[in-house]
C-alpha cells in the first residue's frame, strides 16, 4: 500500500510501499489486549513483602500457661493474631511476568502498527533530525503538524539532538525502532514512523 512521506515541516517528499504483512493485518483486539497485559505485568516489581511468623524476631515461649486462666491457649506472641506477630497471607518477593510467545507477541506489534494505519494515525516522516537541541524550535513546527499526543519511531538509533528537544514537549515520546512495542503505540494518539524505521520494522516482523 502506498503512504505519503513528508518532511518535519509538513511538506511531502516522496511516497513509500508499506508491506501488507506488517501493515495491513487484520483487527485482534483481544491480541492487544494480551500483549498490554503482558507488557504491565512485566514491569511490575513485585518487591512488595511483609514478615512472616517465621521471620519475626521474639521469643517462642508461651506468653502464659496453657490451662488455669481462663483465657485462650497461645502458642507464642509471634502469631499473626497477637499484636506486634507476623503477617498472615501477606505479599512476597515475586514475578509478576506472564507468559507469551515470541510469535504471538509480533503478531501484537503487526496488529498495533496495522490499526494505526487502518485509522488514518500513521505517518511516515522522511526522518527525525534537528540542526540543534532546542525544544522552542521542535516545538512550533510539531505545533503546526498538529501533533499533540504522538509517539516517533526512529531507526537504529535516535538523532540526539531531536531527541534532546523532543524530551521537553509534552505528549511527544522518542524510541528507536527496537523499542517499538504496543503499549506506547496505543497510548498515543499518532504515530510516527521514520522512513528507516519502517525498513526496520518491515526486517523485524515479516
Amino acid at each position: 500500500m502506498k503512504c505519503p512521506v513528508i518532511d518535519i515541516s509538513n511538506k511531502k517528499v516522496g511516497d513509500i510501499d508499506l508491506d501488507e504483512t506488517v501493515f495491513g493485518a487484520p483487527s485482534r483486539p483481544d491480541i492487544l489486549s494480551r500483549m498490554v497485559n503482558w507488557q504491565l505485568a512485566k514491569r511490575q516489581a513485585g518487591t512488595h513483602k511483609t514478615k512472616q511468623r517465621a521471620e519475626i524476631k521474639g521469643s517462642t515461649a508461651k506468653p502464659f500457661n496453657q490451662k488455669g486462666t481462663g483465657r485462650a491457649r497461645q502458642g507464642d506472641k509471634k502469631a499473626p493474631h497477637m499484636r506486634g506477630g507476623g503477617v498472615a497471607f501477606g505479599p512476597v518477593v515475586r514475578s509478576h511476568a506472564l507468559s507469551m510467545p515470541r510469535k504471538v507477541r509480533q503478531l501484537a506489534l503487526r496488529t498495533a502498527l496495522s490499526a494505526k494505519q487502518a485509522d488514518g494515525k500513521l505517518i511516515v516522516l522522511s526522518e527525525a533530525k534537528a540542526k540543534s537541541g532546542k525544544t522552542s524550535e521542535l516545538a512550533k513546527k510539531v505545533k503546526k503538524l498538529g501533533w499533540d499526543s504522538v509517539l516517533i519511531i526512529d531507526g537504529t538509533e535516535v538523532d540526539q539532538n531531536f531527541g534532546l528537544a523532543a524530551r521537553n514537549i509534552k505528549g511527544i515520546d522518542v524510541l528507536p525502532q527496537q523499542g517499538a512495542n504496543v503499549y506506547d503505540i496505543l497510548r498515543r494518539d499518532t504515530l510516527v514512523l521514520t522512513k528507516d524505521a519502517v525498513e526496520k520494522l518491515v526486517e523485524r516482523l515479516k
